[in-house]
Order: structure tokens, then sequence, then C-alpha cells
């Protein structure tokens, strides 16, 4: 029996995703010492942090949601006349949609195991089980858990401010008549299609285990970033087949949650033990006497 070969888009998308894991490979991050390395953490801080944007995220998602998200598309692909002007990129990508409605709410609701079950413990279990090989404490592993949540949930406030301001009509939307768009199953969900909010969390939560990883030293790192970017990845996929998100959001969402992946950690959680001037020089201010005046001058480090 002749299989049935990989429609190009999927290809495209995991290729995409291999491009992505090269400049991220955490080699340059390690070190000669086999002793996972501490990193910046302050419980009150990150607790304060993490638990804002949680609340901001959620409310947003779960009370707020009527008033915020916009009633009439602002990003419609269509002309003042009604002619459609989807992009090329986006048309091509719907091809991995599902055909049938059942084929695209089997789609929905692996999108929904896998993004916010599925990959989020597996990559707990991943990232305990690559620190305690490593010798991490039970300490460290609750700051790696923290931060990734930290990093997803700045990650999905920063996409419902977006989503909300340019609402965009989703896929599936976008072909029905304008008599029956009112009549979806959440309406108020119709225009909140830029960019995949489900992409942008996987994405986060990935790549900011592997960074918080790489920063540690963990000595096998390379396992989190082969569970977690194929896990994101199909979510990604997913959610186009389920006809919710065009290939350009989810391309979007996957870079922009890379983006907080990196960052939320480099920027918020550095290494301890970093030898560059600008975190290891003490703060010192001293007044010395200038030669030949009645002047002093002011010298420090900080």
């Amino acid at each position: 029996m002749l299989r049935r070969p990989m429609p190009a888009s999927y290809r495209t998308l995991a290729t995409f995703c291999l491009l992505l894991l090269a400049p991220l490979s955490p080699a340059a991050a390690q070190d000669t010492s086999d002793a996972p390395r501490a990193l910046r953490f302050n419980w009150t801080r990150d607790g304060i942090i993490t638990g804002t944007a949680g609340v901001l995220w959620l409310s947003s998602e779960s009370v707020f949601k009527d008033n915020l998200a916009p009633a009439q598309c602002r990003w419609c692909d269509r002309a003042p006349d009604g002619t459609d002007r989807l992009n090329r990129l986006d048309r091509w990508g719907r091809g991995i949609a599902g055909s049938t409605e059942a084929s695209r709410k089997r789609a929905d609701t692996w999108s929904n195991i896998i993004g916010f079950a599925g990959l989020p413990l597996g990559l707990l279990g991943t990232q305990y089980a690559v620190g305690r090989s490593s010798g991490a404490s039970t300490e460290f592993f609750a700051q790696d858990a923290t931060i990734m949540v930290q990093s997803a949930v700045l990650a999905s406030v920063a996409n419902q401010a977006v989503k909300f301001a340019v609402g965009r009509e989703r896929p599936f939307v976008h072909v029905l008549p304008e008599a029956e768009k009112g009549l979806t199953e959440h309406p108020t969900d119709n225009n909140l299609s830029f960019y995949s909010g489900h992409t942008n969390l996987a994405f986060s939560l990935a790549v900011s285990a592997g960074t918080v990883a790489a920063m540690r030293g963990y000595k096998h790192q390379a396992v989190i970033w082969g569970v977690g970017l194929p896990l994101a990845a199909s979510v990604g996929l997913l959610r186009m087949g389920a006809d919710k998100h065009y290939l350009s959001d989810v391309l979007t969402g996957a870079v922009l949650g890379t983006a907080f992946g990196v960052a939320v950690p480099l920027l918020l959680h550095s290494r301890v033990d970093d030898t560059s001037p600008a975190t290891t020089r003490a703060s010192s201010v001293s007044l010395n006497p200038m030669v030949g005046t009645q002047m002093v001058g002011l010298s420090g480090a900080f």
C-alpha cells in the first residue's frame, strides 16, 4: 500500500523548528564544572512578577474577554467590497486544516491536551530528571519550574494584548457567510487569530526550560530541547489543523514565545557567579584630595 506523502506545509514547519533549534544550542553555555550553577532568584520578587502576570492573563481570558475582544474584525483579510485578500502564505498553509468538522475538532482537542497538559508536565518531568542527574537540589528544580511559568505567563500577557488590539479574523470564521459569523460556538473568540496563544505558550515553556538548563550547566540538557521543541511544534500544527490559526499566526507565536523563553531567564535570572564586570564589581565611592588645590575628587566603582 502506498503511503500518502507528508503535506508540504508539515515539512515546512518541521524544518522551521529544526532551524530554530540550531541557534539555541546550549553548547556555548556549558561549564567545565560538574556542579549545577546557581541563578539569581528571589522568591518574593519572582512570586510577585509571576503571580501578577498570571492573574492578568487568566482574568483577561476568563473574566474580561467579552469586553476586551473586538466584536468585529480589524484585520479581516478582505477588501471593502468583500473580495478575499488572504495572503499566499496563509492560503497555502490552510492546506493543513482538517477537511471535516470532526477532524478539526479532534485537532482542537489535542492541541489543548498537549499544550496545557502534555507539554508542561512532560517538560517539568524532564527538567527534574535532567537536573537530578546533574546533582541539582529540589530547590533548584522549584526555581526552574517557577522561571518556566514566569516566562510563559509574561509571554501570554503580551499575546493577549496583541490579540485584542489586532483583532484578526480566525480562518474558520473568514470562510463563513457574514450572517453566520455571529452564530459560532464562541463569538467573542472569532477575531483573536493573531498570534497563536497556544503556540506562544508552548514555545515559551520549551525554550525557557532549555535555556535554564543551559545556564545551570545540566549534563543532559539536550534531552529537554529534544522533548520540548517537537511537542511545541506539534501544538502549532494542531492549531492549524483545527483551522483556528493561519501559518503566520503560528510562526509568530513560535518566534515570540521563543524570545520570551530566552529573554526572561537571561535578563531576570543570570548566573550568580557571572564573571562579567557589570555583575562582579562591588559598588564603592571615595573622596580623594586633589594635589595643589583645595578640592576633592570623587571616584568609585559601580
